[in-house]
């Protein structure tokens, strides 16, 4: 395994390679603090997985995320100080697969890189998956709403195909945290939002008053069933 860490603070350098010493020791990591470095390091290292800041010295870093989807789908994990959630959002529609809030809690981020990886290797072997007239084909992230195709992050593809799987009852966010993550953590009930309301965005005709992805208060969220 090979990551590869575009960084300008060499704390959070330093403390995402003690994470990977202490609880990863095979993986290894290959940092840079430039945005342009980090995209020709993309191409020559070929690593796993990026873990991405947004804050660069020399081009920020939506440009190396717009950079990278433009000839790989490496999966890419934004660790940021920036907590708007317009920022948030913005990363996730020019390719990010995750995203995370700088302090960082260090076992977290391994869960999170984990899970990307793992998700990238298990998917080819999930079938398509149909809901009413939505249609999920697992293994391309290709979703149809009534035959119009709607591009997903990867991230909403598991969240949106463990609810159709579970599809007209209460999905908790323990339960969804655990299929898109490989476990619970704090924060993430907060993480789902972004993720249910970007899904809200793209599926259902009025997003504030949605009659797709139902929210039942404090426990977790319902894909409806029709019929």
């Amino acid at each position: 395994m090979k990551i590869l860490v575009i960084e300008d603070d060499l704390q959070i350098v330093e403390a995402i390679t003690l994470a990977f010493q202490i609880r990863w020791p095979e993986a290894k990591l290959v940092s840079t603090q430039q945005g342009e470095k980090g995209v020709e390091l993309v191409e020559s290292e070929k690593p796993e997985i990026v873990i991405l800041d947004l804050g660069l010295p020399d081009i920020n870093g939506y440009d190396v995320l717009k950079q990278i989807r433009m000839f790989s789908d490496i999966p890419v994990l934004i660790l940021t100080a920036r907590t708007e959630e317009s920022d948030i959002v913005k990363g996730l529609e020019w390719g990010a697969d995750d995203y995370m809030i700088k302090p960082f809690r260090q076992l977290e981020l391994l869960s999170r890189i984990k899970a990307l990886t793992r998700r990238r290797a298990t998917t080819d072997n999930e079938a398509p998956i149909s809901v009413g007239l939505l249609s999920f084909n697992t293994p391309t992230g290709q979703l149809t709403n009534n035959n119009k195709e709607i591009n997903l992050t990867p991230t909403e593809g598991r969240i949106l195909h463990h609810l159709m799987c579970n599809a007209g009852q209460v999905v908790t966010h323990s339960s969804l945290a655990d299929a898109v993550w490989g476990e619970d953590y704090p924060g993430a009930v907060d993480s789902l939002k972004v993720y249910i309301r970007r899904l809200r965005e793209k599926l259902e005709a009025e997003p504030q008053a949605p009659q797709m992805i139902l929210t039942k208060a404090g426990v977790g969220y319902t894909l409806v069933k029709p019929g």
